[in-house]
This record gives structure tokens, sequence and C-alpha cells, in this order.
């Protein structure tokens, strides 16, 4: 049985991680206009790569001022109940309807945030009958609904074609027993390594496993394809992909996120999504600042191309100081370097200690031990002075770490 077949015959039916290290608190300046990345870290200034705000509306005047007169008209109460209850309002469901249009699939749902939101929508539409295969660097949220599915789960190695046939081939023998259906599982966008998922080569094998595909967006929406409606778009396969998760966290700085797909499927998931029907609604500022946030990203493209160029400086700049940034094709900019724990909080500290520079570092056990990957993560708020000044002290950084600096002076940076 196809794995939505049962879903839209029965509306009444059922119903790895990533760490990273750093400590200290920021300070955020109230201020008008855009403050950009610079931020106040442990009592200093720094230059700051970690933000999620692609487009760089975090602080953007006409979002600010939606903000404001939202939580002057609403207050943060409103509305007082979940969707089903009490809490629905014309503007959620207008938010709903643009979204759903401008990601092309017929229909949407608000979610209340993105972790939670992924989470429910795994189990909402699997059951034990069903078989899920996955990508192996999938996000943790994804990997906490896999977590509760009470059926079988197959996991391929990350972006690997051949690995994820095969495990198709296992998952397609199990479902002619079961008599359930097949959903794999990918992102559009890794936030580690910056890789796009290879939506448009999984798709190809759908005619010959017969899937479905939940593609978990959240680095792609807003970021990625013509119009940035998202990975999908980008590698023009939008009809193919058949539910369609993206957050607010990123591209919007906002809080909340978004399934979007066939009006059946979403239908279901409204009626049967545990996390939303037992939650209280998003509040009206929050959906009227998303409505502004979106209106611009979709409005102003000048800010998708100011990442883009920010990216493009970026990276190119990392290459040719010799820095291996992996396979990025996105904005996601990984650094790997070769080093062990001591040298990686010591180098870390450096950074920001000495050059002002904050940035993510992951390590063993997330990626293998020898390495440390320092993740950077560039926005329209950024500046090309700005990259000039982080490239600077890469290369400065670099060569200390060659020269055995970090790890003979680990407590004295």
């Amino acid at each position: 049985m196809d794995l939505f077949d049962k879903i839209t015959s029965s509306m009444g039916g059922p119903l790895g991680q990533h760490q990273e290290w750093s400590h200290g608190y920021f300070s955020y300046p109230r201020l008008e206009g855009d403050i950009g990345p610079h931020m106040q870290f442990n009592g200093k200034e720094h230059l700051v790569w970690s933000l999620n705000n692609y487009l760089g509306l975090a602080n953007h005047p006409e979002v600010r001022a939606a903000d404001t007169q939202a939580a002057a008209d609403y207050g943060m109460a409103y509305p007082m109940g979940a969707r089903m209850m009490s809490g629905n309002s014309v503007h959620h469901e207008e938010l709903e309807t643009s979204l759903a249009e401008f990601v092309g699939k017929p229909d949407a749902f608000l979610l209340n945030y993105g972790y939670q939101g992924m989470v429910s929508i795994i189990d909402s539409l699997v059951n034990r009958n069903d078989v899920i295969v996955y990508d192996a660097e999938s996000h943790a949220c994804i990997i906490d609904g896999l977590r509760m599915h009470m059926g079988k789960r197959f996991v391929y190695r990350h972006n690997d074609l051949a690995s994820c046939e095969k495990q198709l081939e296992h998952a397609a023998r199990l479902v002619e027993q079961t008599g359930g259906g097949i959903l794999l599982i990918t992102e559009g966008v890794f936030g580690m390594s910056g890789a796009q998922g290879k939506l448009k080569e999984i798709i190809a094998l759908k005619g010959k496993y017969n899937f479905r595909i939940l593609v978990d967006d959240a680095h792609g929406f807003g970021t990625m394809g013509k119009t940035g409606a998202g990975t999908h778009e980008e590698q023009d396969c939008i009809d193919e992909v058949d539910v369609y998760f993206a957050t607010f966290a990123k591209s919007m700085a906002g809080i909340g996120a978004f399934v979007a797909g066939e009006k059946q499927v979403i239908d279901y998931l409204r009626y049967n999504m545990r996390s939303q029907i037992f939650a209280k609604a998003l509040p009206m500022p929050m959906v009227l600042g998303l409505k502004k946030r979106f209106e611009l990203l979709k409005t102003q493209p000048q800010l998708r191309k100011k990442l883009w160029q920010i990216t493009a400086a970026l990276q190119s700049g990392l290459k040719e100081r010799g820095f291996d940034i992996g396979v990025t094709n996105t904005m996601v900019t990984p650094v790997f370097l070769k080093g062990d724990l001591y040298e990686a909080t010591s180098l870390t500290r450096d950074l920001r200690e000495n050059y002002g520079i904050f940035c993510s570092i992951v390590i063993y056990p997330v990626i293998p031990k020898g390495l440390i990957l320092l993740r950077l993560i560039p926005t329209a708020a950024h500046s090309l002075e700005d990259v000039q000044r982080t490239l600077d002290a890469y290369s400065e950084m670099g060569e200390k770490l060659k020269a055995g600096h970090y790890k003979e002076n680990m407590t004295t940076v």
C-alpha cells in the first residue's frame, strides 16, 4: 500500500546528534536600524558567524515596526487557545495560504516550532507497518522523530545514492509483508556540511520503489532557488517533493515552522499532529511579524543577492588561503582543521578573545577524532569588510595551528 493511501482514506487513523561547544553570553544592544552581526560577548564586541539570520531580517526596521505594532494591538497572549479550539485567526490562515503558494504546494499548516514540528510530522505520517529510510546526517529533530516510530527504519550513508537505493530495496521487501508504505526523509541543505540533499536523484527512484519523500529545508527556504522558494526549486523538482517542511528561524529570523503538501495530507496533519492539537497557537505578534518577514523575503531579492555575495567572498577567500571547506554548495561554510580537543578549544578562545571572531565549533564525536570543524553562517547583514577581517584572522590562526602554538599555549591564549 502506498504510504499516503491509508492517510487520505482514513482521516481518523493513527494519529547521531549535532553538538556545539560554546560559553559565555551575548548582549544584544537596543538600537534602531540594522545592528548587523556585531554583538557583545563576555563584555567585548565580537563579529559573529553563528546567527540564524540569513537575510538580515532580524533587526530590519520594517520587521521591528511590525512586531511592535502587533504587540501593541494584541499583546503577547492572543490567541488564547490551540488552533482547533479558540486559537485560530484569519492571519494564521492567510500566512498558510501564501506560504503554500510560494513553495509550490496546494496547502500548508503553521507549526509552533521547527524542532517539535518535525518530530510530530514523522510521528503522524507513519505507523508500525510503515518503513522509514533516512540520511545518516539528518538533523537531531529528524532523529528524535525516528525514535518515536514503532516500525522499521533504515539509514543510508550521507548523500550516497547507491546506499540509499540499497536501503530502499530492504524497505520495499519489508512493506510487501507489512502492507505499509515507505517514507524517505532527507534535508534540502545539510546544516553542518552545507551540502544539498540529492533530491532530484532520489526522486528518480520513486517509480522503482514507490515511496514518498519528506524534505526538511530549514536552511534552504528563503535562500535557495530562483525566488528563494527552497532547495526543491533550486533542483527543479517542486512537484515531486511530497511533503515540504521549513522553519522560520533561519531566513526569516523568527519562531515557528510550516509543512506543505497535498491538501488531503495537510488536512490529515492538522487533525493528527499532537504537538499542535494540544498546544497554544502561535501568538499574534509572531504571526503578523512573520507576514512582514515573508513579504520582505518575496519582494526584496537584493537581500538574497547580498547573502550570496558574502557567501562567495567568504568561501573563495578561505579556499584561496588553503582552507578545506568540504563539499558545501550552499551558504553554510564549514572549515575543517586538523587538531585535537585541546587545540580546538584553544584556537576558538584565541579567535574570540584576541580577534573578536565568534563562530561555532564542532568536535568529536560529531566528526572523527583528529578533526576540528569551525562552522560559519554568512548573512546579508555581514559586510565585505567583515569577510576580510575574518579571513585575516583565520590566516593567522591557521599558521599558529600548523606551528603547534595551540597545543603549547592551551592555557595561556
